[in-house]
């Protein structure tokens, strides 16, 4: 066991007469608590990489979605409306009043009802590969998308993945991957009051093409920054940890962002042309 991993404790909450667990480190004096909210039939697991390099910033916390991973199964499918406000109600229970959201996939679309919902309780919103709207339409595209994404992620990766993905079920999986691709990410990006951070893949298929991202960001308003990990797929909280890290606390220290050239990955900052 390592450190980092040494200081964090494990927990189960019960909400509406389930249990669900959660990971938590410890609280940091005048840090703003990080949320990090997993995607879609997997569990918050894959997230820990990054939450672990984030610990000095403030209290992280990785919880497992009712219905998901170590929590309990509930008798439905919880649909994103659902899963935000479940997520309120998670924040509501541990004394979290205003956090930083830090979202991937699925998770950065519940980031974006929280915020859209409860736009007090968001200091910033970090998206990583928000993934939804209508380049994963129609939804045998985003199966396509998806198992390219498989073959593109590390081996490590489908270890993490697959048993969280059988003990969530195919029909689960594919009812709320439905309404994923459903949901206008971009867009609806452009219109979050919150002081927001995208981050994306350049070898992620279920996102948009960099020229489609500047295309959409030309409404984008100043608060809103886009920047993308050369060679990152779609897990890149597992895949490239330390990047992203250093992505989010330069943004969070208003800080320019720049490649950490320390470690895998090189990024840069998408120039949206605004207006």
């Amino acid at each position: 066991m390592t450190t980092r991993d040494a200081i964090w404790t494990q927990a189960h909450l019960r909400l509406a007469g389930h249990d669900v667990f959660y990971r938590r480190s410890p609280d940091v004096e005048g840090g703003i608590p990080i949320v990090h909210v997993h995607g879609f039939g997997i569990s918050g697991s894959y997230l820990m990489p990054t939450a672990r390099l984030l610990t000095d910033r403030g209290a992280n916390l990785v919880p497992d979605l009712p219905g998901y991973g170590r929590s309990e199964r509930w008798d439905r499918t919880l649909g994103i409306p659902a899963l935000a406000h479940a997520l309120l109600e998670i924040l509501d229970i541990l004394g979290f009043e205003k956090v930083i959201l830090v979202g991937n996939s699925l998770g950065s679309v519940i980031s974006l009802e929280v915020a859209h919902a409860a736009r007090e309780r968001v200091h910033r919103l970090v998206l990583v590969s928000p993934a939804g709207g209508q380049h994963n339409q129609p939804l045998r595209r985003a199966l396509m998308q998806l198992a390219t994404d498989g073959i593109r992620e590390s081996p490590q990766m489908a270890r993490v993945a697959v048993p969280d993905y059988l003990k969530f079920g195919p029909i689960n999986t594919l009812n709320l991957l439905s309404e994923l691709t459903r949901f206008p990410s971009l867009e609806r990006l452009l219109r979050v009051q919150v002081p927001s951070l995208a981050v994306i893949g350049s070898k992620d298929p279920l996102m948009p093409a960099p020229p489609r991202v500047r295309e959409v960001g030309t409404s984008a308003p100043d608060h809103v920054t886009v920047v993308l990990i050369e060679g990152a797929a779609h897990a890149i909280n597992f895949s490239h940890p330390g990047e992203l890290a250093h992505v989010i606390t330069s943004w969070l220290d208003d800080k320019e962002i720049v490649d950490d050239p320390d470690q895998p990955g090189l990024t840069r900052v998408l120039r949206l042309p605004r207006g």
